[in-house]
């Protein structure tokens, strides 16, 4: 389990490395990260699409429920590379529900599943290693754990193709300059390691849970 939590604390610095440096420079367009993302669903038809400011830091969001796009206020109201990157990629989710991508759904498909899940994996964990001759429930519970496994799974994948919609349409549309491009794509690219930690750690927990109880059954 520690080495998940090592690659997850490394992830997140560099997210916050990267997000810190960019967020201070300025985008040569000048644009918002709202104007950016505005540019990129007008573009592909979504113009009814809303785009709210919301409080918290890296907050950004796409609720595909409510089909809006919910920006951090750094990002809504920010100029700089950082915003509009972090605009775009959740611009990037619109276009997936837009278009039907598979993945996308899937993962939406699990939501309610992990919800669940997350709330009672741990809960019959316990109960089946405390209380002795309990073993099935262990086992319910790393069959529950294996569900939020599999959304890990699903979600690094639809975050990838999110930064890569994001990074098509940015330049597509103009609304960054070519010398801007290494920016975005640390930007995004160090997001999506946060991803890959996740994952990275869901196994590795993953594992030790089924090792445990091997090793309680014996």
């Amino acid at each position: 389990m520690l080495p998940g939590l090592l690659i997850g604390a490394w992830a997140m610095m560099k997210l916050h490395s990267a997000y810190g440096k960019y967020s201070q420079e300025p985008v040569a367009s000048g644009l918002t990260g709202a104007q950016a993302a505005r540019h990129i669903l007008d573009h592909a038809g979504l113009t009814d699409m809303p785009i709210e400011e919301v409080e918290g830091h890296l907050s950004d969001h796409f609720d595909p429920a409510k089909r809006a796009l919910f920006l951090s206020t750094e990002n809504f109201h920010g100029q700089s590379i950082a915003a509009v990157g972090v605009a775009a990629h959740e611009a990037g989710h619109a276009l997936q529900q837009q278009t039907g991508y598979a993945l996308f759904n899937l993962r939406m498909a699990l939501v309610p599943v992990t919800q669940i899940a997350n709330y009672a994996w741990m809960g019959i964990l316990l109960a089946g290693m405390f209380l002795h001759g309990l073993h099935g429930l262990v086992l319910i519970a790393i069959a529950i754990f294996s569900v939020l496994t599999l959304f890990q799974l699903v979600t690094l994948p639809v975050e990838y193709d999110a930064s890569a919609r994001a990074k098509e349409q940015l330049f597509r549309l103009g609304l960054v300059r070519e010398t801007e491009r290494e920016g975005v794509s640390k930007v995004l690219d160090a997001a999506a390691l946060t991803y890959v930690a996740a994952l990275v750690g869901a196994v590795l927990q993953l594992f030790y849970y089924i090792s445990a109880a091997g090793d309680d059954r014996s």
